[in-house]
């Protein structure tokens, strides 16, 4: 068995540093219905890279960047480009597991989990950028359901894997609606943002 892992360095951080750095909003929680009170970004783009860039790029001398700002653009639409930056990110390191794996395994759907699968607007979005479903499980924590697990299959509380399969279950599915188009050129828009960033540190 063989897994791939990609790490992003900031997602839902992206949300805590509107709070707590801007004062955009006082909660994490606010900022679904600030992204959804505009229809789309307005043409911007926010590459959180704070600390660089992690996988696919592994630029540390990458820097943040807000890209296509107008003065059409209010907090909203900050708000929600802040939303996709966290599924653009997931997109580009999905894209490069499937270039690692080949084309013989292909992504059918995405099981999510965290804190973030609870924000209707990302996971819809995320489902668009990807083009397959998004599914979030009963069980959103899903690290400390694994330690439960490992610890339970440890002392025999669960004699095999396939006792804990049984356990999971399907809470939500976002399906996507974004034409093919449509997500082509946002996803292109993202990636030339993400040029900007590139070393800016010298």
């Amino acid at each position: 068995v063989y897994a791939l892992e990609g790490s992003i360095a900031i997602a839902g951080a992206l949300v805590q540093w509107l709070r707590d750095n801007l004062g955009l909003i006082a909660s994490a929680a606010e900022i679904e219905p600030l992204a959804q009170s505009v229809p789309d970004s307005g043409g911007i783009y926010f590459v959180p890279a704070f600390s660089g860039l992690y996988a696919p790029h592994w630029k540390d001398n990458a820097r943040g960047v807000i890209a296509g700002l107008t003065r059409f653009v209010n907090k909203g639409h900050l708000a929600r480009a802040a939303l996709e930056a966290t599924a653009f990110q997931t997109r580009e390191v999905l894209d490069a597991m499937h270039h690692d794996a080949g084309p013989a395994v292909n992504l059918s759907a995405l099981k999510v989990d965290g804190g973030m699968v609870f924000n209707e607007t990302l996971m819809q979005f995320q489902a668009d950028m990807l083009g397959v479903p998004v599914i979030r499980p009963t069980v959103a924590e899903t690290s400390a359901l694994g330690a439960a697990y490992a610890a339970g299959l440890a002392v025999g509380v669960w004699a095999q894997v396939d006792d804990l399969r049984a356990n999971w279950g399907e809470d939500k599915r976002w399906t996507p609606n974004m034409e093919a188009g449509e997500r082509a050129r946002l996803y292109a828009g993202w990636q030339k943002a993400v040029t900007r960033t590139l070393d800016w540190v010298d």
